[in-house]
């Protein structure tokens, strides 16, 4: 495929012009998510997620979305794909009992990159709900599903890692293949999609395609050689890129290699992570893409006009972050946003400029245009080798995942199951620890210093070659109850909660987790 040929869009609507260009798009956002606090001098911050959603009311965005709040995913949800044994050790684990469990700790590699905090489950259950809310959604006419807390690529069935500790993507994936043969999930975090690539390696149902820094770099996977394995050969896709790569230099790989993948796999659903730590002057990142370089991704896989589920990730500058994704949402609604910066909330973030894009940097792009011909030429060489679209034989289609209404009487996320977790239901088998340990010594994504330095961390050392054990048993399964559709409760527009009989309610006000 001629890669400037690609540029041009997708295969079903024009780029320029009004016909084509309104979308049914659902957002979900819960107003407690910003209040969860990983910790002093911890990168990650929730906090970016309420400051997004502050510009996108000033930016008169809410209304022109269905604004949803999300349910908690319940125990049965999350071990779909996680261990029953693991989904324990989170929504029991308190900064106050961590220490009694020393050895569950390392087991399941928490404690460091990914802290036990006050709320952590209630958090996992929040945002993985939002992304299973949001492919509940689309299973059901929707056009566009965004949920900006999710995107958490790294964690695996029974692990923590990279800060992720829930894979609300491969949770949300699951329930996208209950309505269509093929998922596509594609990763433009600067980190490699690792969890998500392992937990669908042998299959032909979901293809993955991740654009990633690679090279000494958290998690090091993601070599261009790894492309999937039995069924699912050639069904992962690697595109590794070196440090300071720029617009032109990563649109002229996405376009291409998208398109490719659009045509030869022909995916029923899209999820694409959106991570924001691959933009210029991000404090854990080091390329040197512009908020509209970013956002080109967005605007060529919405080009397709095929249902797309929107999620975060990674992004680590959080007032960037925050101009990412409201712009972003944007494009998925089809408007262009003015540049100078509407007065919100966390106005002095965006200092001194006060404008919703930053220029890119001057740095080195070591991206040579022999290398990204080489990697195009590969990739493409790659997807020729796929057989046009797979057919699955459908039998009787799993029911859709149910969202219940959230016990607001249980106070305590500890205690919310006790004594009768729901967990039994799915009966999965733990999972030893051994077995999942696909990369060894790999694990230090945190950056320690509290500072805005973007020194990056020498334990990071090269993957081994992926296994062969599938991560997801059964995709096609399900153990849920029948629901028509995700039951979220409206949220007015900015942060007010409508309850089911018509009333509004405010949210908790000041922070519960979140520290000054």
């Amino acid at each position: 495929m001629d890669p400037s040929a690609a540029g041009s869009g997708g295969n079903s609507l024009p780029t320029v012009g009004t016909d084509g260009q309104k979308r049914r798009v659902c957002y979900f956002y819960d107003p407690e998510v910003g209040n969860y606090y990983y910790g002093q001098g911890h990168p990650m911050k929730p906090h970016r997620i309420r400051m997004t959603h502050s510009l996108l009311g000033r930016y008169g965005l809410l209304d022109q979305m269905q604004v949803l709040r999300p349910h908690p995913a319940r125990d049965r949800d999350l071990c779909r794909f996680h261990s029953d044994d693991y989904i324990h050790f989170l929504r029991s684990v308190t900064p106050e009992t961590q220490q009694d469990q020393i050895r569950a700790l390392k087991r399941f590699n928490v404690g460091e990159d990914c802290p036990v905090f006050d709320g952590l489950y209630s958090f996992c259950q929040t945002y993985a709900g939002a992304s299973v809310g949001g492919a509940v959604k689309l299973n059901h006419n929707h056009d566009i599903a965004i949920n900006w807390s999710g995107g958490l690529h790294h964690a695996k069935k029974c692990e923590a890692s990279g800060f992720c500790y829930v894979n609300d993507i491969v949770l949300a994936i699951l329930e996208l293949l209950k309505h269509h043969e093929r998922v596509l999930y594609v990763d433009i975090d600067i980190h490699h999609g690792d969890g998500v690539e392992e937990a669908f390696y042998t299959t032909d149902r979901v293809m993955t395609v991740s654009f990633h820094k690679f090279g000494d770099y958290f998690p090091g996977t993601g070599d261009i050689r790894d492309i999937g394995y039995s069924k699912g050969k050639y069904y992962s896709l690697n595109v590794p890129l070196d440090d300071g790569i720029d617009d032109e230099s990563y649109q002229s790989l996405f376009k291409p290699i998208m398109g490719k993948v659009m045509e030869m796999f022909r995916p029923g659903a899209v999820v694409l992570q959106c991570g924001a730590d691959s933009l210029s002057g991000d404090r854990l990142g080091c390329f040197n893409l512009s908020i509209r370089g970013h956002a080109e991704c967005v605007k060529y896989m919405r080009s397709f006009n095929v249902p797309l589920l929107l999620l975060g990730g990674g992004g680590y500058t959080i007032r960037n972050v925050a101009r990412c994704w409201c712009y972003e949402t944007g494009v998925a609604l089809g408007q262009e946003l003015e540049d100078k910066m509407p007065v919100n909330e966390y106005y002095e973030y965006f200092g001194p400029d006060y404008t919703l894009h930053v220029a890119p940097s001057n740095m080195e792009n070591k991206n040579t245009r022999q290398q990204l011909d080489d990697i195009r030429s590969k990739l493409l060489d790659n997807l020729s080798k796929l057989r046009h679209a797979p057919s699955v034989q459908f039998q009787e289609r799993p029911p859709d995942t149910e969202l219940p209404e959230a016990d607001e009487d249980q106070e305590d996320p500890d205690e919310r199951h006790d004594p009768d977790s729901d967990m039994e239901i799915d009966g999965h088998k733990p999972v030893e620890e051994s077995t999942r340990r696909s990369i060894l010594g790999i694990r230090v994504k945190r950056e320690l210093a509290e500072n805005e330095s973007k020194a990056q961390d020498g334990n990071r050392g090269t993957s081994e070659h992926r296994g062969v054990e599938p991560m997801v048993e059964d995709i096609g399964s399900s153990k849920q109850t029948p629901q028509a559709d995700a039951n979220a409760m409206t949220i007015d527009n900015p942060g007010n909660v409508i309850e089911a009989d018509g009333s509004t309610k405010m949210p908790d006000q000041p922070p519960v987790y979140h520290k000054p």
